[in-house]
């Protein structure tokens, strides 16, 4: 993941939730949420970074939404050293983060939630379900042409032909009104950075991976992560409808480079030997290219109404 590619990546979300402090009026106290924090990477360089401005550290109060103990205990060991005005605290989930100002971030949360996929048939459009072949393996299959639809699909998967797959992400679409409306009415932002595409359209991103490479969606469940690509288009739509603003989305080298990235990696390179200078570089094009991470992933910001605009963002939506 990006947190892990290079320390630059935690820095410059760390030195924007600072902008987005700033651009909240300083709250005296505020919540700085991590949904999904992983080894606890981006949190840790986000801290260190947001160290030029004591006062956002000593306002600060750090929620870490995670449900795995194994990644608890990691998250843990790698903020050993971090310091806020209002300590670390660990939830299970958003709902018992407790209320007021907050500034949320969320890396590559959004494309392990469950989705749900449907085919375009000559009967209409059938969902794909996962059944098991005679030899025990698993496969998937189409539901039975008569049976109803229980998602209703967007607008802009009207027109796609026949043999076309779909996928929608209800619980995505649940996590984003929720956050949506809890910035509207208690004064936050959120950032999301995800793998995923600006605009609906008709695909099939499902996709596993283990030690870091492909693997077959249905083989050896459990054994591989799962991942589908985000519909921003959707989710910018459900958090205007619940009272928020949104922002982006934009590419993730366009955010990063409007963040000062570039000049970051400059400096990290002062003093050090040709491999270090270079290995930095490296670490740099991988996370703005458009052939790597840059155009792959994408940004976006949901905030509460009257804000007029957010650093790495070049209009409002």
């Amino acid at each position: 993941t990006a947190p892990e590619v290079s320390q630059m990546f935690g820095e410059m979300i760390g030195l924007w939730c600072v902008d987005a402090w700033e651009r909240l009026g300083r709250p005296a106290a505020f919540r700085l949420v991590e949904i999904g924090p992983g080894r606890g990477t981006l949190m840790k360089d986000a801290l260190r970074a947001a160290r030029v401005a004591p006062a956002f550290i000593a306002a600060a109060a750090v929620d870490l939404v995670e449900v795995s103990p194994t990644l608890r205990a990691l998250q843990t060991a790698a903020l050993a050293d971090a310091r806020t005005g209002g300590g670390i605290s660990w939830h299970a989930e958003l709902g018992s983060v407790p209320a007021g100002p907050l500034i949320l971030a969320a890396n590559e949360l959004l494309d392990a939630l469950p989705i749900h996929q449907y085919q375009r048939t000559l009967a209409g459009w059938r969902e794909r379900l996962v059944d098991v072949a005679a030899d025990g393996a698993f496969r998937f299959v189409l539901s039975d042409p008569s049976s109803s639809d229980p998602i209703t699909l967007p607008e802009a998967f009207s027109g796609a032909p026949i043999g076309a797959i779909v996928e929608v992400s209800p619980a995505a679409q649940a996590l984003i009104e929720d956050i949506a409306r809890r910035l509207t009415a208690a004064h936050g932002i959120a950032l999301f950075i995800d793998i995923g595409r600006s605009e609906s359209a008709p695909a099939e991103t499902l996709q596993a991976v283990r030690s870091h490479a492909g693997h077959p969606v249905l083989d050896a469940p459990g054994t591989a992560d799962l991942s589908a690509y985000v519909d921003f288009a959707v989710l910018r739509q459900v958090a205007r409808a619940a009272g928020a603003q949104t922002f982006g989305p934009v590419t993730q080298g366009q955010f990063l480079q409007a963040l000062g990235i570039e000049l970051r990696a400059s400096r990290l390179k002062t003093g050090k030997t040709p491999d270090a200078a270079g290995a930095i570089d490296v670490a740099l094009r991988r996370l703005v290219d458009a052939d790597q991470m840059g155009a792959m992933f994408k940004v976006m910001a949901i905030a509460e109404p009257s804000l007029a605009a957010l650093a790495g963002f070049g209009e409002v939506w």
